[in-house]
């Protein structure tokens, strides 16, 4: 047995006197002490202006900050602005405006605020993807470099932030704040499956969409409904709308010659990434580890992304997402229908929702008429 170990007991320590020593005393102080004067209102302002950087993000302490500098900083995010994609989201909050009559100034703002975020949001998934075209031009990171593009990128989410402050709305600014970290827990998820190879379930896919293509479209529109007086919420019918467009996407990228010539023929099969097809077709046979293994390579070899494609086929995923795509049509179509039939907070039921049906319709046009499948 061993013994516990002998513990001494404690030692009082007396501390010695504190000793005051006199300083240097300030003129007419006879007392031989410092007597400390609180600084006036004038005094502490100046020395705030000497020492600051910049409270608005425009000044630092040795000059300005210059239009030379802010197009270096911008120009991997205005590379990609200058060659627009559909544009749909800017169609959506014109469509969406039509219910909810947003003040023309407002509107100006969340366009550009979503404009901003999009663009710049891609810059990030072109890096993470490691893609190599986009709308059909080689994609920023390959042109500015990485680092500078993903500095580009981070600096436009701020630069949108400004322009969410501008609405002197503090709901706009939580909305922001949540839509967000809402596109970020999306991509992080997206990310985890393609990099650990993990296969979600089709629910678990939905989920992730919801929170990254939907969020999006769920900023803009949460950000009109906070500008606007009409009392329409039109965010389940954008949440679906978001669902909707992601999985069309998916479908086009491993079918779509449109895709093929602007990003390359079955760039998700490149990307090793899990699209609604794809997942579909892994879980219709689990056993055959074909499909998985061609994820894993992240092949550019076009042969073999064709005999993916025979193989998704094979198990009805393309039929299978053109199916689900229909009922997802079919449940935006009733929203919408509903919306229009709403009372505004005047009492009037204004039927509104024609643009937004168009652009539903539009966006399932190419996946639903596809009769190759």
């Amino acid at each position: 047995m061993v013994s516990a170990p002998h513990l001494a007991p404690p030692t009082t320590m007396t501390s010695p006197p504190t000793t005051v020593l006199p300083c240097a005393s300030p003129p007419g102080n006879k007392s031989g002490f410092s007597l400390r004067r609180k600084p006036t209102n004038e005094e502490i302002k100046s020395r705030h202006q000497r020492n600051r950087s910049s409270v608005d993000g425009t000044k630092y302490k040795d000059g300005t900050w210059s239009s030379q500098n802010e197009k270096i900083l911008v120009a991997p995010y205005e590379y990609m602005h200058e060659h627009p994609g559909k544009d749909i989201r800017r169609q959506l909050i014109h469509a969406f405006n039509a219910w909810l009559q947003v003040p023309p100034e407002s509107l100006d703002i969340i366009t550009k605020v979503v404009t901003l975020l999009h663009t710049s949001s891609l810059l990030i998934d072109d890096v993470e993807d490691n893609s190599v075209l986009r709308r059909g031009i080689p994609v920023a990171h390959n042109i500015f470099g990485t680092a500078q593009t993903i500095n580009s990128a981070n600096y436009v989410y701020f630069l949108a932030l400004q322009e969410v402050q501008r609405l002197n709305n503090p709901i706009a600014i939580d909305i922001y704040v949540k839509e967000m970290l809402n596109l970020h827990r999306g991509q992080g998820m997206d990310l985890f499956w393609r990099e650990t190879l993990t296969c979600p379930t089709e629910d678990e896919y939905l989920e992730m969409v919801g929170n990254k293509t939907g969020g999006l479209f769920r900023l803009a529109v949460k950000l009109m409904q906070a500008e606007s007086t009409t009392g329409k919420d039109c965010v389940v019918l954008v949440n679906v709308m978001g669902l909707i467009f992601q999985i069309c996407d998916d479908y086009l990228n491993l079918s779509n010659s449109v895709y093929e010539k602007n990003k390359g023929l079955c760039e998700d099969l490149t990307e090793g990434k899990f699209s609604y097809p794809i997942i579909h077709s892994i879980r219709a046979n689990p056993s055959n580890h074909q499909l998985l293994n061609i994820l894993k390579q992240k092949t550019k070899d076009d042969e073999v992304k064709r005999y993916a494609v025979q193989y998704m086929e094979s198990t009805g995923s393309f039929a299978h997402t053109q199916d689900v795509v229909k009922r997802l049509q079919d449940q935006a179509l009733s929203l919408i229908d509903a919306i229009d039939a709403t009372p505004d907070t005047n009492g009037v039921s204004v039927g509104d929702g024609a643009m937004v049906r168009a652009i539903v319709e539009k966006i399932v046009q190419s996946t639903l008429s596809d009769s190759s499948r």
